[in-house]
């Protein structure tokens, strides 16, 4: 007869086993999903990095387009120059030619027998004179030409000299353009990695568009300086306070503009790029490069010195530069994600400060 005894049910120990272990795994594989998406502040700290060396590879771009421009006019002024010198060179050798085939024309013969045979020697005497100035015409001719011939060697040797200049340049903006736009990749992968939500909070936009605008280099998102110290400050501009004053209401026309690598205005700007356009507006030129703007002026250490307009410079290196508007607060093109605007100087390690003029 069959058994109709229940089952055993497992023991206390053992449920508490198995709800241990199970446990454990739901915490492991939501650990391991959570070392896949990396947390808030270690995207925002990369991100942060990403777009810091963006900028820094954006102004040695600069420096190298502002090195690639020079160059192309100065290797179109010495193509001109030897054309030129061509040009001149034939002229001077046709003239050569023109005055040896007269001679050979007229049959020159020795002068002594030209007098003997000569019916009018006053007729002679006059052609003789004319034949030493041809002949001194001639070797002031010849010296023309071999000096000619020596500066268009000069020429076209500097000529060639720059043409690999340019080249190696160009080469050189090629690799640090491929460098600012792997960057602003990585920082977008990085942003599109997060939640809506997370993005948002990183990059101050509204979180749709905050990865897009990231690898772009524009747009409204704004990362870590752009979420901070963003309110229009109290600015007091003293009348005749001249260029510096003018250059800072030049560029507070401009906020709102988007960050764009390489742009020199007037809809969209990288941070010297916004100084020079503001300056330039203020009939003042600067330098291209956030590094050479900073020797375009006398240099100010202390900070409580500095005057509204004024340049700021930020970082070691130097590769973010920006306008003093008062109150310990900036001006400035921040980084890519980002809209010009005003932000505290001490979100930023300030190095120095530039009087233009």
């Amino acid at each position: 007869m069959a058994s109709h005894r229940r089952p055993k049910q497992p023991g206390r120990t053992r449920v508490t086993v198995l709800t241990a272990t199970a446990a454990a795994a739901v915490a492991l594989s939501s650990q391991a999903a959570h070392a896949d998406s990396p947390s808030k502040s270690d995207a925002k700290a990369k991100v942060d990095k990403l777009y810091e060396e963006a900028e820094q590879a954006t102004e040695k771009y600069n420096g190298a387009k502002e090195k690639q421009d020079k160059l192309d006019k100065q290797v179109g002024d010495l193509q001109d120059k030897v054309a030129r010198g061509q040009e001149e060179l034939n002229k001077l050798r046709d003239s050569l030619g023109s005055v040896a085939t007269a001679q050979y024309r007229s049959g020159a013969i020795d002068p002594s027998l030209q007098l003997l045979l000569s019916s009018d020697p006053d007729t002679f005497l006059e052609k003789a004179s004319t034949l030493d100035q041809l002949s001194a015409k001639q070797a002031d001719t010849l010296k023309q030409i071999s000096e000619k011939q020596r500066t268009l060697k000069q020429q076209r040797e500097e000529a060639t000299g720059k043409l690999k200049d340019l080249a190696d340049t160009r080469k050189a903006l090629g690799e640090k353009k491929e460098e600012v736009q792997s960057k602003l990749a990585d920082a977008k992968d990085v942003l599109n990695s997060l939640s809506a939500q997370e993005r948002a909070e990183i990059t101050g936009s509204d979180g749709k568009d905050g990865g897009k605008d990231a690898g772009k280099g524009g747009g409204a998102g704004g990362g870590d300086r752009a979420s901070r110290g963003g309110s229009r400050p109290d600015i007091n501009i003293p009348a005749g306070s001249g260029r510096g004053g003018a250059a800072l209401a030049a560029a507070q026309s401009v906020i709102g503009s988007p960050y764009v690598w390489g742009a020199t205005g007037p809809d969209s700007f990288d941070c010297s790029g916004l100084t020079s356009w503001a300056y330039a507006q203020a009939g003042v030129t600067l330098d291209r490069v956030s590094q050479d703007q900073a020797n375009d002026g006398t240099r100010i250490y202390d900070q409580s010195q500095l005057k509204p307009g004024d340049l700021v410079l930020f970082y070691g290196d130097l590769h973010h530069i920006g306008l003093y508007a008062g109150n310990g607060m900036t001006l400035h093109a921040p980084k890519p994600g980002a809209n010009v605007r005003y932000e505290s100087m001490g979100n930023m390690p300030f190095q120095f400060g530039v009087r233009i003029g």
